[in-house]
């Protein structure tokens, strides 16, 4: 069903000009939309503007000083004209009818600030390597639903423009968990959300991407994490898993941290999991294996649990484990 309403979407862009291409080609064959390109150049040195150059007359460009995703986006959002916005990131690229389908969402259910999707994680090349259906873990994207499993990927999302605009944008506090902040935000405020329950946009894995930013995705999302139980008058049901999500995100943390090789790093946010831990110790050092394994083929990785624990680091943590527990006595 075509869509009357105008769709902005914005593609940030830094040294990117091996994929951004593809991105904008991607957004050029949708069909049975309107929409408009805005591509934000966020400072990139590499050849990306030579290349955008014939597209004139089919995208909008602007090019800022490098000041992050966040801010690019920002800057997309104040040159927007569309009463809808999709994002996508510059090595990612659309799935064949994205946009017109989750516009029709909007269409049938006006109350809507977001729609949410699914996506297939590729390599470098673009071959497959897994698809994302988040809603299977993820019932209903309510504010607990968020809270708890923070299933962001703003690639696979869509947004009504006077929602973003109503929270202020993304926080250039966070990178380069600005999403996560930004989805806690606008549902913490009301905003609803509904499923597209189909794979919309294929998520690029490469060694330059985001999710390769071991430390600082580490410590933004337990920064975003922090700022947000640290507000005033959250529901009382939001209060309630508090502990859960603290100690879900800290070991999911350190399960990121071992997947990047920071293994001291991982032993670090353990042991800040440690106060909200639902087990006994025991359990708890079992457990952190589980959800390690768990994690891993939920990214279809393969995970070799006696690399782990025969670490040095595994060692000293297990040692450190011994000696809460004698504390405990």
């Amino acid at each position: 069903m075509a869509s009357d309403q105008l769709i902005t979407v914005i593609i940030p862009t830094y040294n990117c000009d091996r994929y951004i291409l593809e991105a904008i080609q991607s957004v050029l064959m949708q069909e049975d939309c309107h929409y408009e390109v805005l591509v934000i150049d966020d400072g990139s040195t590499d050849s990306t503007q030579q290349l955008l150059e014939p597209l004139q007359d089919k995208i909008r460009y602007f090019k800022q000083n490098n000041q992050g995703v966040a801010a690019a986006r920002n800057h997309g959002l104040a040159q927007a004209k569309g009463s809808l916005v999709a994002f996508l990131d510059a090595d990612d690229y659309f799935c064949p009818g994205k946009l017109a389908k989750q516009a029709a969402i909007f269409a049938q259910q006006p109350e809507i600030g977001m729609v949410h999707s699914g996506w297939q994680r590729v390599d470098s090349e673009g071959n497959k390597l897994l698809d994302v259906c988040p809603w299977e873990k993820t019932l209903e994207l309510d504010l607990v639903g968020w809270v708890r499993w923070k299933p962001v990927l703003p690639s696979a999302m869509m947004f009504r423009r006077e929602w973003l605009e109503y929270v202020g944008g993304f926080d250039l506090r966070f990178p380069p968990a600005e999403d996560t902040d930004l989805v806690l935000r606008m549902a913490l405020k009301g905003c609803k959300t509904a499923w597209l329950k189909e794979i919309t946009v294929y998520y690029r894995q490469h060694e330059e991407s985001a999710m390769y930013k071991g430390l600082p995705q580490a410590r933004s999302l337990a920064a975003v994490t922090d700022n947000f139980f640290a507000q005033p008058n959250l529901p009382e049901a939001v209060r309630l898993i508090e502990y859960q999500v603290r100690y879900g995100t800290l070991v999911w943390i350190a399960w990121y941290l071992h997947y990047t090789k920071h293994p001291v790093e991982m032993v670090e946010y353990l042991q800040k999991s440690w106060q909200y831990r639902p087990y006994s110790p025991i359990e708890t050092m079992m457990k952190w294996v589980e959800y390690f394994a768990e994690y891993a083929s939920n990214w279809g990785l393969d995970f070799d649990a006696y690399e782990l624990t025969s670490s040095p680091e595994w060692k000293k943590l297990t040692a450190w484990v011994m000696t809460q527990m004698n504390e405990m006595r």
